[in-house]
């Protein structure tokens, strides 16, 4: 069925195809044959009316049907004699036309994996980041720990840092009057100097203040403005802070503090080399973009940048209510779209080339991983992705990188570093 390849660049070839009429004949009177069998005409019974009518009354329908199904086959097979990987939908160069009984020719072009020469990944340099864990690092987390198990108890005052307070403020200015509102002294609801004021007082006690509310406040009234408001401490709760003890040990799952420390020490080197794996990743790939030149296939670099541009447009409109010229972007942001496209066709390659593969059961951990992480369930996860992307192939495709990369980093040539 393949005619003619001929090289347009690079990554672009020009395909002619031919498929003989003899193929689309017999494609034809088989389609025809199976309508036959299933229609009942008038004074003919079901599968007995004459060819002639069933072509007469469903001709144009079964040839279109056909040439849906003959002609992205006759694509396939030629790609496959041309020994062809496409990156894209092919584009035709002229209009399909068909005629019964005539072969089908048609010339499309279709943009290809564009060939790396003296690809090189091993030795790489980078740099050997140390790390260590202090006491100070577990010290941090284990306080974090005994802060999400506080509990608050009823009390008379003074209010202190951490309290938490039920408040009614008023504003007649500003058409305020807030009842019962529920505050932490240091917290972000209020600025600072807010807190500094409530500190030393009691309940009952009452007080005008003047304070900015911060912009993610969320009142709409308040937000970013200086107002002058009367407040009522109605309420106020102490702070509780459990020990940091084998008892919060146990409580979160441990045999004794000993054992949480020593888990809480593992979980932050983990952390720790795998950011320090992140940065050297990120070095190795920069070094792999720079020392290896080729050409680019154009549609992946036009569907990357309008990607990025939408991505821009969709964050400056949410946080500034700014309008963009989506022209003027995607001239911004090309050269990341180049640089993107280049590194996941280098990973590419270079994973095919070293039979790098994400199975199934990498996929389930690491749905199960991210479900862990966050507090949701793996098939929250699944339907989260298969409602952005279609699949789960945007998943098996960070997979699938991060293991080459991982590869790579095996192979790398450490310097120290700091």
């Amino acid at each position: 069925m393949l005619k003619v390849v001929e090289d347009i660049s690079a990554t672009k070839k020009r395909l002619t195809i031919e498929i003989p009429a003899d193929d689309i004949e017999k494609e034809i009177r088989d389609a025809f044959e199976k309508v036959r069998r299933k229609t009942t005409l008038p004074g003919f019974r079901t599968g007995k009316a004459p060819m002639e009518l069933i072509e007469k009354k469903f001709g144009k329908e079964v040839e279109q049907d056909v040439l849906d199904r003959i002609v992205p086959r006759g694509y396939v097979e030629a790609l496959k004699e041309a020994n062809i990987v496409p990156v894209a939908n092919p584009v035709m160069e002229e209009k399909l036309d068909f005629t019964r009984r005539q072969p089908i020719s048609m010339t499309l072009t279709v943009e290809v994996m564009p060939r790396i020469d003296n690809l090189k990944f091993e030795n790489i340099s980078v740099k050997d980041v140390p790390i260590s864990v202090s006491e100070s690092d577990v010290e941090s987390v284990l306080q974090r720990q005994q802060e999400e198990k506080a509990t608050y108890e009823p009390s008379e005052g003074p209010v202190g840092m951490n309290d938490l307070v039920v408040l009614d403020y008023v504003s007649l200015e500003e058409g305020l009057d807030e009842k019962d509102q529920v505050f932490k002294v240091g917290g972000s609801m209020f600025p600072e100097e807010f807190s500094q004021e409530l500190v030393g007082k009691s309940k009952g006690e009452k007080f005008v203040a003047e304070t900015t509310f911060p912009e993610g406040h969320p009142s709409s009234k308040l937000a970013g403005r200086k107002v002058t408001i009367e407040v009522a401490i109605k309420d106020i709760k102490k702070v509780h802070l459990p020990g940091i003890d084998d008892e919060l040990a146990k409580d979160l799952g441990f045999e004794n503090l000993e054992e949480m420390k020593k888990r809480i020490f593992e979980e932050i080197e983990k952390a720790k080399k795998n950011e320090v794996a992140k940065i050297q990743k990120a070095e190795i790939l920069s070094k792999l973009i720079e020392s290896h030149e080729f050409d680019i296939p154009e549609s992946l670099v036009e569907n990357e940048a309008a990607g990025l541009v939408s991505a821009v447009m969709a964050n400056r409109g949410k946080d500034q209510g700014e309008a963009s010229d989506p022209e003027a972007l995607k001239q911004e942001v090309m050269p990341n779209a180049v640089r993107n496209v280049k590194a996941s066709l280098l990973i590419e390659t270079i994973g095919k080339a070293q039979g790098v593969q994400v199975s199934d059961e990498e996929i389930k951990k690491a749905l199960f991983s991210i479900s862990q992480r966050l507090s949701v369930s793996p098939d929250s996860i699944m339907k989260f992705y298969i409602s952005r992307d279609g699949s789960l192939d945007g998943l098996k495709n960070a997979l699938f990188e991060d293991k080459v990369l991982d590869l790579i980093l095996a192979k790398a040539k450490l310097e120290k570093g700091e």
